[in-house]
């Protein structure tokens, strides 16, 4: 069994996000992310659809079209294939959890 909220490093300082695999089967994966402040200086272009969860923290995303979704603690997003976005903003203390079908 493991904690969603155990060993809670973020990255501060750095460019990138703490990105942990917690589970995958044949047609997804699950992971963690930790931001603390970071942001994405390019548009993600994703192969895969992805869930969101926001379980900590605050945060902002934009789309390719301009519109600029805030997400706080407990909601939730779904992302389709190929759907231009960036993060733009993220609090001190944000924990994603993403679900990401192959």
């Amino acid at each position: 069994m493991k904690n969603i909220f155990e060993n809670l490093e973020y990255p501060k300082g750095e460019t990138q996000e703490k990105i942990e695999d917690l589970f995958s089967g044949k047609s997804f994966r699950v992971e963690r992310i930790l931001s603390s402040g970071q942001t994405s200086s390019e548009w993600y272009n994703q192969e895969e659809e992805e869930w969101v969860c926001l379980l900590q923290g605050e945060a902002k995303l934009q789309y390719e079209n301009g519109n600029i979704l805030s997400l706080q603690k407990g909601d939730t997003l779904f992302i389709p294939a190929h759907q231009k976005h960036k993060v733009i903003y993220t609090s001190e203390h944000c924990i994603w959890l993403c679900v990401f079908e192959k």
